[in-house]
């Protein structure tokens, strides 16, 4: 055995062997990939060989999709059979939600590139001539998609990455992975020990003890799923073509052919087990591995399978596959960087490994080896999780995500599992004032207020709180809101290196001046957005870091991984220690006169900047920014402090028409800004140039990280450029990853909209050509099904001069 490698990858299924095909085929062929068996011997080797198309999430789309594309190909070009059978696959809509759904989807269909079809009752019965259609409204027939043979399409990766160079080396069991003093790993086996740049954790329902060995607790739970297989149909041996695969919320299953045989999955919607080998998780010795068939936990749903396919009634059952299937508590695998190591990788908690295998292993090889994928990876990052996430939560949230497998999550469903994770002093009191809660990297953050009791009715339209968001809206526009946003990412970097190291670290130049506050971006080697960050300077040494709540670990990985021997520079995560009230509007500064004596005027206090002062007897960081386009301050306090602050300004600001705020219009009050949004409009797939962001950089400083590839990147022609956009929807707003049509041909994609209160305007970005997104340029989007217009908008569509913050 080699004793050193660019890459080792841990687990021999198909999430390691799809990123070790992809490596190779890229040119990293000195990569080695250890499994303790055979390959696909974990939860791979029995799954049923699912790969749909079917999502609304549009990154988690071109994974999918990508997978779709090369396994049909993959048989003729290693020589190994695949065992893939294109039959399509069909989603039942039951509701008009789910019919707006898979409209949805629809629009994320064109956008990615497969097709799609939304059908009705006669036609599912022509593509399927043996299932009962009562209750179903439409469907999605997905037709690239279909199922493959598990094993076969893993072993067609491996040997086509050993013919391209990669090693795979089977039945040899790692038993620990050690950091070395000189930044490499240790891999230690029982064949010997090799020394890598890269390591890659890979190890399926065995991945949280491998993460352990380096510290990680992974929040990854293996679920019990069982399918069996029926007795030969003879009505199936008849058709000249396979049935599409079914997959139907009534009985919270999939169900399909399987030769001249059916297969029907069930994801019980109550009795879930987890499936543990071991009393320290998975037991290394276990290696292909089933439980018994407990037929009491799936009866129901497949009883209901039986009432949608009476043909399966009639067939006795021939086996019953019931084996582990690993899952994390948002559904998604963990695809990335871990947090806090540099060069340990993470591919696993794919409860969908098959369908996503290939196209997991695509794009992050594609970010280990250029710093970024080509696609938005924010979704699988593993750093999404913070340590909130422990096992309690993971479980929690796991359960209730294998229950509601095919129950369609709505805009503005609060799911109760796990919660609450993370919590400010105000959590309580703002319930109590009828404060409802959406969660952010585990934190509840208030999302809107229901002041007469009533409860959102959940929709992908505007519903019976849209007036209720309006009037949150015109309270922080026409008097004065208050908002705790305590989930911020709070970071103190301080020491003689300080300001060095921030301008070499992000591209805009630091304050030069105490209380200055600039927005800046981290950015990759190739110029691609990785972070942002309110950078406001506190003192000679003192940098104080705001950024989004979902960016805790990626922005303390990037700052920390940046730093340089010798650098003397401090970094420190003080997010817990501070909270933070946002106050807005123009009766702000009358309110804050009530219960301080600094002065808040213009003259004192301008707008960009931050000053440590004391209000109603608390010492804050006072910073005159917002999310909001008003005059308003953010204040950062001992988060101990937090009520206490509160309540002073609650109580000064009664006079003035004080109202507590939420999510919902801090959303649509920064749309109608035109502010863009982390991991949203800002994503590792552009650079600052796409996203129209120059004025944020300052060249003239010196070099940065990212800073020869945006000078390069001027000189090129661009392929998207950002465009803000009025919208004449009719009743649903964009919510992302929808269609930028110019007639029938797709031209881009939108990532975010909100409706504006104030000039009573749906608005939203999109990602189009340049020659699109010049203002007064029209095209459609797709919303639901509509084509609605759209106008490009050279200038924020509220207060373009900025009169309100600097008022």
């Amino acid at each position: 055995m080699k004793s050193h490698a660019r890459v080792v990858i841990v687990g021999g299924g198909i999430m390691g062997v799809g990123l070790l095909y992809h490596l190779a085929e890229a040119g990293w062929t000195d990569c080695v990939l250890i499994e303790k068996s055979e390959l696909t011997s974990g939860s791979t080797w029995h799954a049923a060989g699912q790969c749909p198309n079917f999502t609304s999430d549009y990154n988690i789309a071109k994974i999918q999709n990508y997978s779709n594309q090369l396994y049909p190909k993959l048989e003729e070009m290693t020589g190994q059979a695949t065992g893939w059978h294109g039959v399509g696959g069909i989603r039942f809509a039951t509701t008009k939600e789910e019919l707006d759904n898979i409209h949805r989807v629809m629009g994320v269909a064109k956008k990615v590139g497969f097709r799609m079809e939304i059908i009705g009752p006669d036609e599912i019965r022509r593509l399927n001539p043996f299932v009962n259609t009562n209750g179903v409204v439409a469907g999605a027939w997905t037709l690239d998609d279909g199922y493959v043979d598990p094993a076969g399409v893993t072993n067609a990766m491996a040997i086509g990455a050993k013919k391209m160079g990669a090693t795979i080396i089977r039945n040899n069991l790692v038993t620990d992975i050690n950091l070395l003093p000189g930044g490499e790993w240790e891999v230690i086996s029982e064949q010997g020990t090799i020394t890598c740049e890269h390591v890659v954790n890979a190890g399926g329902c065995y991945a949280a003890r491998i993460g352990a060995w380096v510290g990680l607790n992974l929040p990854i739970v293996p679920m019990k799923h069982q399918y069996l297989v029926t007795e030969p149909i003879k009505e199936f041996a008849e058709l000249d073509k396979e049935i599409p695969v079914m997959r139907d919320p009534y009985p919270n299953a999939y169900y399909r052919q399987e030769q001249n045989a059916g297969l029907i999955g069930i994801y019980e919607r109550s009795g879930t087990e987890e499936a543990w080998f071991g009393t320290e998780g998975q037991a290394w010795e276990s290696e292909s591995e089933l439980f018994p068939a407990d037929y009491d936990v799936i009866m129901p749903g497949l009883e209901r399978v039986m009432e949608r396919m009476p043909i399966f009634a009639e067939a006795g059952i021939m086996r019953v596959v019931n084996g582990a299937n690993p899952r994390t508590p948002d559904h998604n695998p963990l695809i990335g960087p871990a947090t806090g190591l540099r060069n340990y990788w993470l591919s696993c908690g794919q409860n969908m490994g098959i369908g996503q295998g290939a196209g997991a292993g695509k794009y992050l090889a594609q970010w280990m080896m250029h710093g970024a994928s080509e696609i938005n990876m924010v979704g699988v990052d593993p750093r999404r999780f913070g340590p909130y996430a422990d096992m309690e939560y993971a479980r929690a949230k796991s359960h209730q995500d294998f229950t509601f497998m095919y129950q369609l999550h709505l805009p503005g469903e609060e799911r109760p599992a796990g919660r609450p994770a993370r919590t400010s002093p105000l959590y309580e009191k703002l319930k109590d004032k009828g404060a409802n809660f959406a969660q952010g990297f585990g934190w509840e953050r208030p999302k809107w207020f229901s002041l007469d009791g009533r409860e959102e009715e959940k929709s992908f339209r505007r519903n019976n709180i849209f007036e209720v968001v309006g009037d949150e809206c015109r309270a922080v526009r026409e008097r004065v809101g208050v908002l705790d946003l305590s989930s911020f990412t709070k970071h103190d970097v301080t020491g003689p290196d300080a300001e060095a190291f921030l301008n070499r670290v992000l591209a805009n130049r630091m304050p030069r001046k105490k209380g200055g506050i600039v927005l800046a971006h981290g950015l990759t080697e190739a110029g691609r957005i990785e972070s942002e960050y309110t950078v406001t300077r506190l003192g000679n040494e003192h940098f104080y870091l705001l950024s989004a709540a979902a960016a805790n670990l990626r922005n303390t990985d990037q700052l920390n991984h940046a730093r340089k021997d010798g650098e003397d520079v401090t970094i420190k995560d003080i997010t817990e220690e501070l909270g933070t009230l946002v106050l807005a509007g123009p009766r702000c500064r009358d309110l804050l006169s009530k219960i301080t004596d600094a002065d808040f005027g213009n003259e004192h206090f301008p707008w960009l900047r931050g000053k440590e002062i004391e209000i109603a007897g608390v010492m804050v960081r006072a910073l005159r920014i917002n999310y909001v386009g008003e005059l308003g301050w953010e204040l950062h306090m001992p988060i101990t402090q937090l009520e206490r602050l509160y309540d002073a300004v609650w109580e000064a600001g009664e006079e003035f028409g004080i109202a507590d705020f939420g999510m919902y219009a801090l959303m649509s009050l920064g749309k109608e800004k035109a502010y863009y949004a982390w991991g949203v409009e800002l994503i590792n797939e552009i650079t600052m140039i796409e996203a129209g962001m120059e004025r944020f950089i300052d060249f003239n400083k010196g070099d940065f990280i990212g800073r020869d590839a945006l000078l390069q990147r001027q000189k090129e022609e661009l392929e998207w450029n950002i465009a803000y956009v009025e919208v004449d929807a009719i009743d649903s707003e964009v919510r992302g990853g929808e269609p930028v049509l110019d007639g029938d041909k797709v031209i881009g994609v939108t990532t975010s909209g909100a409706y504006g209160y104030a000039v009573e305007k749906s608005l939203a970005f999109v990602y189009v050509p340049p020659e699109y997104a010049a203002p007064g340029t029209t095209f459609d989007i797709e919303i639901l099904g509509e084509s609605c217009q759209a106008k490009v908008l050279g200038k924020p569509a509220y207060d373009p001069k900025n009169k309100g913050l600097r008022s």
